[in-house]
């Protein structure tokens, strides 16, 4: 029996206890089971890295553009990409991926799992479809998420898994602040990853996306406003009526989650980072002001050391 044929015969079994696996790490031992998993920071990459990006509209073609340009030369990256897609979509082949066509009909597209066959990538960033508590109640968000990560490790024992936390819509009827405050405990760590390390060799690392957008909205909301930037619509994007898109990012909300990947992947300061970038397609992406460049990197930092799953030291 092949290393991933072990580890999907475990996952089967203990995923079908996802329940009692979400109970055991939210409950009073939750923050006991996480610091164990995770009380060990990786090392910091010596080099370039090659990443693989599986995702949807919240990934986007511009944002690893922009992190490639963070990132400076020797970084590389393909993706995988469609329209509110979920892992387990990506994964079965009879399942459609609505977009598909659309959104890989370019240069950086490889096909996912051929991607990670081939071993090439030293980091391998997932992430789920929103609404994330339908995602983990009719997609098996654990389940995907566990063959996506062994998968990769078959291919390449080394490689670095993380699964990239997003957010919801901003108009949520349970508040938007409020969503991220606890979706990352209740959904994105305690019926994502942690069932899903059960059928693994190593730890997911994080990607705290959603809870930088948060961190850095409250900063904006208790200074009042920083130059361009008033509130959260700042950072997401208009549609064609001018009424706020609710869910996809603009250019700054791009850079942000650049600027959040870049910390994570490197495990290194963005502080002091460009913020004039290009668009994928080689047009000139708006650029944050200095003012608001400058608190996104404080905070994208900041974030970043704070929560053990990213793997960067604190």
């Amino acid at each position: 029996m092949s290393r991933w044929t072990r580890r999907a015969a475990m996952g089967v079994l203990a995923l079908t206890g996802a329940y009692a696996a979400y109970a055991y790490v939210t409950g009073r031992r939750g923050k006991d089971v996480a610091d164990a998993l995770y009380s060990n920071p990786l090392p910091r990459p010596e080099g370039s890295l090659s990443v693989y990006h599986l995702g949807h509209s919240l990934v986007g073609r511009d944002m690893p553009a922009m992190l490639a340009q963070l990132a400076g030369d020797g970084h590389e990256y393909d993706s995988q990409l469609g329209w509110g897609t979920s892992l387990k979509e990506h994964w079965e082949p009879d399942l459609p991926v609505n977009g598909f066509e659309q959104e890989n009909d370019r240069p950086r597209f490889r096909a996912a799992k051929e991607a990670l066959q081939s071993g090439g990538y030293d980091a391998v960033v997932l992430t789920e479809m929103v609404e994330i508590a339908d995602a983990v109640r009719y997609h098996d968000s654990a389940e995907y998420l566990a063959r996506w990560a062994g998968l990769a490790w078959d291919a390449n024992p080394k490689a670095r898994i993380y699964l990239y936390e997003t957010w919801h819509h901003t108009n949520d009827n349970a508040g938007w602040l409020e969503r991220i405050d606890s979706d990352l405990r209740t959904y994105w760590q305690g019926r994502v990853i942690y069932p899903a390390l059960a059928a693994g060799d190593a730890p997911i690392h994080l990607i705290p996306a959603g809870q930088v957008k948060a961190a850095f909205v409250r900063s904006i909301e208790e200074r009042g406003g920083v130059a361009e930037v008033q509130g959260v619509n700042d950072l997401f994007a208009k549609r064609d009526d001018g009424t706020p898109d609710t869910i996809h990012f603009n250019d700054l909300g791009a850079y942000l989650v650049a600027l959040t990947h870049y910390a994570v992947l490197y495990h290194r300061s963005p502080i002091g980072l460009p913020n004039v970038l290009m668009r994928a397609d080689g047009t000139p992406a708006t650029a944050p002001s200095p003012q608001v460049a400058g608190l996104m990197q404080q905070i994208v930092w900041d974030v970043v050391r704070a929560h053990p799953e990213t793997g960067v030291a604190a």
